[in-house]
């Protein structure tokens, strides 16, 4: 049976990993995904002492419920083809002490944002300190046996299984897989989705679930915060693709509600309206 998590950023924001949890584990999900994203507040949690570590082991094991995955998306801010070379420096030392955190937390996997540079131009150059230091972070990740999956991202950069799996061509390691996101995977025109799930079936570690609109010739695509239901993304035709390919592994609903004024409603809307089109597909959670 496949397991069904919740985006940290879906829950109320300022509660304990406590009462995070617990409200996961009331809504019916298996696991919550860690967010460690560009703020100075969630890069702190990378240099958490051993206490505040202990405090979310011990939090999982009284409510019952884990933290699965991170997304760590803090490398927009610090990206790993960056021209500055202190950036990038300090990339791959936020990419160590994520996998330090992940390996105590117990967390086996680490979702990576599949930018060369975000807030930079691209150019070869950016591209090939990407890879450069991506080689080292596969390294790294290996030391401790935790998997660093790349997400198909809004960004051109990798924003394909196909172009996903040109990379893994180059970096020969079993700690390296892809993070797909149907949202962004379905936004994308050139993507035959289909397709883009059948080619990278043996790499894909986790899915992310959320809903877009699409990219046009006159519109760049909306990629965050657009409810389910209201986008375009063929849900019904992406888990029957996975169900048929036998895909087995997590789903996590992808949302940023923590912040609203009832983040429980609105992950309520999301599940009634998900979880009958997971059952027509064959996923019970």
């Amino acid at each position: 049976m496949a397991h069904l998590g919740i985006y940290e950023k879906a829950l109320p924001k300022n509660v304990s990993w406590k009462d995070r949890l617990l409200l996961a584990k009331k809504l019916g999900f298996n696991f919550v995904e860690m967010s460690v994203d560009e703020t100075d507040e969630r890069l702190a949690r990378l240099d958490w002492t051993k206490q505040e570590r202990k405090e979310l082991i011990d939090a999982e094991y009284e409510v019952g419920l884990k933290v699965y995955s991170m997304c760590l998306s803090g490398h927009r801010r610090f990206p790993f083809g960056s021209s500055d070379p202190d950036t990038r420096s300090h990339g791959l030392q936020i990419m160590k002490k994520a996998i330090d955190l992940a390996s105590d937390l117990g967390i086996r996997n680490i979702q990576l944002a599949g930018y060369d540079v975000y807030y930079e131009p691209k150019t070869l150059t950016s591209r090939a300190y990407f890879m450069e230091n991506l080689q080292k972070a596969v390294a790294m990740a290996a030391e401790k046996q935790v998997m660093l999956s790349i997400e198909i991202m809004d960004d051109p950069f990798i924003n394909s299984v196909t172009k996903f799996n040109k990379i893994k061509k180059q970096i020969h390691s079993p700690w390296l897989q892809v993070y797909p996101d149907l949202g962004n995977l379905n936004a994308w025109p050139e993507n035959d989705v289909e397709a883009e799930l059948e080619l990278g079936i043996d790499e894909i570690a986790a899915l992310h679930v959320k809903d877009t609109l699409n990219v046009t010739d006159t519109f760049k695509g909306k990629f965050k915060n657009v409810p389910f239901g209201e986008g375009q993304v063929d849900f019904l035709g992406c888990f029957k693709t996975l169900k048929r390919l036998g895909y087995n592994g997590t789903f996590m609903l992808e949302m940023w509600s923590e912040t609203s004024d009832d983040p429980e409603a609105e992950i309520k809307k999301a599940l009634a309206y998900t979880l009958p089109i997971f059952k027509e597909a064959g996923y019970e959670f």
